[in-house]
């Protein structure tokens, strides 16, 4: 099903209707700062294993998850202080943070190494979802470059993906590139891909 949200101020009532599906364990499509992603409530297991299949992504490569707020992040990642200075000045944003991850976190989205990797997207309709939701939820791209040719809009990953998802929010479009990925596990930061956003601001 295709529901069309406001872009800059999103409808409160839709809002709570794609909300809805993530409760019932639903899977969804949304618009980010970067692409369209699909995603569920990090908590379902069962959720969570339908993307790997739609994705069919190894066990092994766990997905990120997105927050809506700093604090929020906090929740579920031990934030040095480092890393706590470095994301208050640049987030929300298009980044992913790769940060050890607190007990609360389900093993399903953990690494190896125990750590999980985070976003808090500059995207009016994810940070409506988010705080509505009030938990986080599961973060990938609808379609990677490796599956086909990117999407930037709802109606095409309908094509795609309509049959694997209960719900594609429509936000217009969004021109995919990915997210720039900074590992923030040491008192370094470790740049472990670049994509969209500055990095040069947190390699001073």
């Amino acid at each position: 099903m295709l529901l069309a949200i406001n872009p800059d101020n999103p409808q409160p009532r839709l809002i709570r209707q794609a909300v809805e599906v993530l409760r019932q364990g639903g899977l969804i499509c949304y618009p980010t700062d970067t692409v369209y992603g699909i995603g569920c409530d990090i908590f379902n297991q069962k959720a969570v294993k339908r993307i790997y299949q739609i994705k069919r992504r190894p066990s092994h490569k766990p997905f990120s998850f997105m927050c809506h707020s700093l604090k929020h992040v906090g929740d579920y990642c031990h934030i040095s202080n480092t890393a706590y200075r470095l994301m208050r000045h640049n987030l929300p944003g298009p980044y992913t943070f790769v940060m050890p991850a607190m007990k609360i976190v389900p093993k399903i989205m953990l690494t190896k190494q125990k750590t999980v990797g985070i976003r808090v997207p500059a995207n009016p309709i994810c940070l409506a979802l988010l705080e509505e939701f009030g938990q986080p939820i599961l973060n990938t791209s609808a379609v990677s470059g490796d599956e086909g040719d990117p999407c930037s809009e709802a109606y095409e990953i309908d094509g795609r993906l309509g049959n694997c998802l209960d719900l594609i929010i429509d936000g217009g479009p969004v021109y995919p590139e990915p997210s720039s990925v900074l590992s923030l596990v040491g008192d370094t930061v470790e740049v472990l891909r670049e994509g969209k956003g500055d990095i040069g601001r947190f390699l001073l």
